[in-house]
This record gives C-alpha cells, structure tokens and sequence, in this order.
C-alpha cells in the first residue's frame, strides 16, 4: 500500500512541491524526475527505498506542482537550487535518485556540490543532451511549438483531434516491445507529459539538457554511482552509456533487458534487486514501506566496517562492503555451544565477529561432539575477522568437522549460499570479488597445511636420519 506524504518547501522565492515516504530522521534519499514528468516518475522505487531512508520526491519547478521559475529554465539553475533545498533539510550528506533529465541533474550537482551527495542511482541518465533521432526527428519540433501560445493551442487541437497521436509516437520510444509497464502507469506517465501550461518548461529543457553535454567532464567524478540503462531505450540512447563506459570507469554501469526508458517501471523486479544490493536494502520487494529498525541499520554499518578488516574485505569499496553486510545474518553462542555438527549438510559460511570458533575433529569418525572421547582432537581455532565452513556452503557437501564456541562465547555472520547466488546474480561484478576473496583465503589455508606437512615430513626423514646415525655409532 502506498504511503506518500505531500510537502510545499519555499527555497527562497520558489515553491517546491514534493511527495515523501519513509521514517523522518533517516538520511534522505532526494529523487529526481526527468523531463515532461512529475515525482509520480520515482513513485515505483520510493517503498523499496523507505525501507532505510527518508524519501523526497520533487516536483522540478515548471513539473507537477511546482511553479516554473522567475525566467529561463536551465539544469545548473536546478542544480543550485536543490544544493539549497539539501542545506534546508539535511545535516549530512544525501543520496540521488535520477531518472533521465534528473539524472542529468544528479551528475552535475555530484560534480558542482561533492561534498552534498554520498551516492547515486541513476536510471537511464541524459548524458550528451543530445536524445535519440527520433525525439529529435518526430517530437521536438512539437516541443517547439509549445514553447508559444499558439503553438500549445494546436498542439492541443491536434490531439484532441486525432486521438492518442503522442501516445503511438511515443510508446515504442519510451516502452521496451516486452514492456511490463501496467496500463493504470503508463496512462498516469502520459498525463505528466500531457499537463497543460508546461510547455515552456518543456521547450526550455529540451534546449537545457543539449547545452549541458556532461561528455569530458567525468574525470572530477568521485561520488559512488550505480547506473541502469534499458537495453531497448530509444529516449536517451545507449550511445550514451557508452559515454559513461570511456569515461567514467567508476560508474557501476548495468545494461537491463526487456527495458526501455522506464526500467523502474517496466522490469520492477530485476530493478528493485540491482538497487536493493548497492545501497545495502535487506528487503527488494516484499514489505515495502515498512522502516528497517534502526538497531538493524547499525548492524549493517558495523558489519560493513568490520568487513574492510576481515578475510574477504579486499579491495572492497564501501558501497560495495554495504552491499555485502546487508546479506549476512548475525548470531551469537555461549562458551562450548555447537554451531555446527560433522557431516551436517551446510549452506552457510561463518565469519568470527567477536570471540572464537573451535574445529573439532575425530580422525577416526566418531562424532566429535563427543567430546570425551579420547580420539577427538582440537585442530584449529579462528579468531576475529576469519571465515570458517566455507568449503560445505560452496559445495553443500557435509561439514568435515564440529564447530563450536570458545570459551568466551562467539558471535558470528552468516552468509547462506542463496544468498550469495542472488548477490552474484544481481551483481557480477562484487560477486566475482566475493568468491576471488574466498578462493584467496582457501588457498593460503591449503598452503599454509602443505608446509605444515612438509616440516612434518622434513622432521621425520632428519628422525629416521638420525636413528640410523645412533645405531651406526653403536
């Protein structure tokens, strides 16, 4: 169920409508529409995000129902005023959420005002300004009429009198052929772009957006961005998509099937789980607007802090070790408790939080919880920042020993194979780094056991070496 809040901000001399979602308090997440839209353009993604941040969906001035400006329209005079709308309502650092023209607006505030934006989202951003030939060819020069009076009046005429003209031109422009956009949104998008009065504010944009070409300026980017682009958008192009692959590395930069210039609306899901791992959500799609604890979101941070100290943090970024901490569940174990049996089948590995974890093993199979016996023997114990039980959840074999708690007790993360197949999945690059970390620590382990056994084996040839010297003597 839908839960918007409406809010009137005054930034100045300008009024700023906005529809909000989210516990106030929480670090703001400040969405963005594109061009001929309104915040109803952020509305699919605002639940998901409610769930751990203050959600601000604005109404652009000339948009919705915000008025326009006192004059031209531009993106460097949006950009300046939202920093200011930012200063009024944040003590800290927000994050973006643009779609197309807002993306646009999104990159150029990142680069003007860095200190104001810790991350982005980005969907199918203006990049060039320059949007594809068939905007160019087929709707601007009725973008152009608008920005008269007369021309608003045809425009308007025509499209009473031969129905839904703008929406065959447009459909196959914004919407993927597979699009899973419902009717009820595709109708309420249409209407946005319908709304009267708005034509120079249109106009204005269109010409903004060109006069803004973001193309060389990339190499001042610093802000942590996630990127998701509609394989078949025919708005703004994936010509500029390639723009941001030349120029801006950085950018977490995904290519989204059966989507156009709506990937929010039009492949909800795929959507929802992509943003959902960047920004550390514990939840994609279920329970949306319903506010994380906030016990669970310093969980997280600690978690993702701990992780830049632990066996699988290497060379992980922030927003990546977010992306990580929000996976992991966490439990606790008194002194001796069992975590794990021999032969159990597992589906989790375990990284030491606080305490210890101890590996019993019984060479000759018994069950080693039994820890009387006297066959059972402690091979190893993991401290603080270490991974255990990571050979079975890989290969959901059965564990090859018992798990138990030290004699402090343990708190341990638990990572399940689910869900490192979803994070892989919906992030192939982190989950490359991921399983790269786990393979590195497996492999000092083995060859740490290789010298063991080798100083081993060098012990009892000098032995029998030795002995044979004794007896020569003798």
């Amino acid at each position: 169920m839908e839960q918007f809040s409406e809010q009137v901000y005054q930034v100045g001399d300008q009024e700023i409508h906005a529809m909000e979602a989210g516990r106030h308090g929480r670090q703001i997440a400040l969405m963005i529409h594109g061009w001929s839209s309104s915040w109803y353009a952020m509305s699919p993604l605002m639940g998901l995000l409610a769930q751990r941040f203050h959600c601000i969906a604005v109404d652009l001035p000339g948009y919705g129902q915000s008025p326009p400006f006192n004059g031209r329209t531009t993106i460097p005079r949006y950009v300046d005023l939202l920093a200011d709308l930012i200063e009024q309502l944040s003590n800290n650092p927000v994050v973006l959420v643009g779609h197309s023209m807002g993306g646009m607006i999104s990159i150029t505030l990142a680069l003007k005002y860095p200190i104001l934006v810790e991350r982005m989202v980005l969907l199918s951003p203006t990049i060039s300004g320059r949007l594809s030939n068939f905007i160019n060819f087929f709707i601007s020069p009725i973008t152009l009429l608008e920005r008269f009076g007369l021309g608003g009046f045809l425009v308007s005429a025509v499209e009473k009198t031969i129905v839904g003209m703008t929406d065959r031109l447009m459909r196959p422009v914004s919407f993927a052929e597979r699009s899973g956009i419902t009717e009820a949104a595709y109708m309420r998008l249409r209407a946005d772009a319908r709304r009267p009065g708005q034509g120079r504010v249109r106009a204005e944009c269109f010409d903004a957006m060109r006069e803004n070409n973001l193309s060389g300026r990339f190499q001042h980017m610093e802000t942590p961005t996630l990127i998701l682009w509609g394989a078949e958008d025919n708005t703004v192009p994936l010509r500029d998509a390639g723009v941001v692959a030349d120029e801006w590395p950085d950018a977490d930069l995904r290519i989204l099937p059966k989507a156009g210039h709506w990937p929010h609306f039009e492949t909800p899901d795929a959507t929802h789980r992509q943003i959902a791992a960047y920004l550390g959500l514990p939840r994609a799609s279920t329970e949306l607007y319903e506010p994380v604890d906030d016990g669970e979101l310093v969980q997280i941070q600690e978690v993702a802090q701990f992780l830049a100290h632990s066996d699988i943090g290497n060379d992980l970024n922030e927003a990546q070790r977010i992306r990580i901490a929000a996976q992991f569940q966490q439990y606790s174990y008194e002194p001796g408790e069992s975590i794990v049996h021999t032969a159990e089948s597992g589906n989790e590995l375990y990284m030491i939080k606080m305490g210890t974890v101890e590996v019993w093993k019984d060479p000759e199979g018994i069950d080693p919880s039994m820890h009387d016996h006297a066959q059972v023997q402690h091979v190893t114990t993991f401290r603080p920042g270490q991974i255990v039980g990571e050979l079975a959840m890989l290969d959901q074999g059965g564990r090859s020993a018992d798990l138990i708690a030290g004699e402090d007790g343990v708190t341990v993360l638990a990572l399940r194979r689910d869900r490192l197949l979803t994070l892989c999945e919906d992030d192939a690059v982190l989950g490359t780094r991921l399983l790269w970390n786990i393979a590195t620590v497996v492999s000092r382990r083995v060859r740490f056991i290789l010298w063991q056994l080798n100083r081993a084996e060098q012990r009892r040839v000098e032995g029998l070496a030795n002995e044979r010297d004794v007896v020569g003597i003798r």
